[in-house]
């Protein structure tokens, strides 16, 4: 598949919490300090961090020096990039939490000041929880489905555990391919440049068409662009990925494919109401059907907070 040239870390989740401009900008002043010092350490990086976007006027020095201490003891031990990089993602994390309970409490003007001060200037370099578990079932759906293509089988099955996915699907072709499992036909396949190694705009090609597509067929792109996808930013692609995996999924769920959806019906009134339903909104009918036999006495409005509120799992 295709390459791509820039700082690049070893760890690609870690990288994908980056965008090229902001790895270039943080591995310059590295460097920097690195070569102004010798080493870096404990003591000399916190002057640095605090210079940072996010920490900048936000955490004093002593606390960033209290804070690497936790992780490095010794104030002698030195800090490669990759480890500067978790440990600047991490106390962002650590700040975010912090001004989010003072915006809870009502801490005063000065809490609220700067609050909004970390709010502005951390929009892209946010920590990302990545859950395992949902990237495993994306993983599992990709082999499934595309496990047979013809591009694509010299690279799967993609193993969930580390992160090939997100090296796959720098180059457009995987994304392209996974939307047409979804609605069949939504792209031409001879529109996808499927060369081993493409060069930027063979590559910036497949991301527009993927975009353009998966917005065609219903999915939100508003706040992902075609570097994000180069640069296999983890949760952009999972929250692509899972949009996708949902149309496909829910394209089914119709009464020719579906005949079970029949219970839904209490008489024939209630035919051209159900049928008239979104497939989510049906899925969401066919779940409280099932919940209210179970004995299950509250209604599910949504899959997200409602569902992780249910006390009981019935065996449907």
């Amino acid at each position: 598949m295709s390459g791509f040239v820039g700082v690049v870390v070893s760890d690609p989740s870690l990288q994908g919490q980056f965008t090229q401009v902001e790895l270039r900008s943080l591995k310059a002043k590295f460097v920097s300090l690195k070569r102004d010092s010798g080493h870096v350490t404990t003591k000399n990086l916190p002057g640095l961090m605090k210079k940072l976007r996010g920490l900048h006027e936000v955490v004093p020095e002593e606390e960033i020096a209290a804070f690497l201490s936790e992780s490095y003891p010794d104030s002698d031990q030195e800090i490669e990039f990759e480890s500067f990089l978790r440990e600047y993602l991490n106390l962002q994390a650590r700040v975010s939490a912090k001004e989010g309970s003072a915006a809870a409490g009502g801490g005063g003007a000065g809490g609220r000041k700067n609050s909004s001060s970390f709010l502005k200037s951390t929009i892209t370099t946010l920590l990302h929880n990545l859950n395992q578990a949902e990237k495993s079932s994306y993983v599992a759906h990709i082999n499934t489905y595309l496990g047979e293509d013809p591009f694509l089988k010299k690279y799967l099955p993609i193993d969930p555990s580390g992160n090939q996915l997100f090296d796959l699907i720098r180059d457009g072709v995987l994304l392209c391919k996974l939307i047409n499992v979804a609605v069949p036909g939504t792209i031409d396949e001879r529109a996808i440049n499927k060369k081993r190694v493409l060069n930027p705009w063979e590559r910036n090609e497949n991301h527009t068409l993927c975009l353009n597509s998966a917005k065609a067929i219903g999915c939100t792109v508003v706040n992902i662009g075609t570097q994000d996808l180069v640069e296999g930013r983890p949760h952009l692609v999972l929250g692509l990925i899972s949009q996708i995996i949902k149309i496909q999924l829910l394209a089914d769920l119709n009464l020719k494919k579906t005949p079970q959806l029949v219970e839904l019906f209490d008489d024939s009134k209630d035919i051209d109401e159900v049928l008239s339903l979104s497939p989510e909104k049906m899925l969401l009918r066919w779940m409280n059907h099932h919940l209210k036999k179970a004995g299950y006495k509250k209604t599910v409005n949504n899959f997200s907070s409602d569902v992780k509120r249910l006390p009981l799992k019935p065996h449907w």
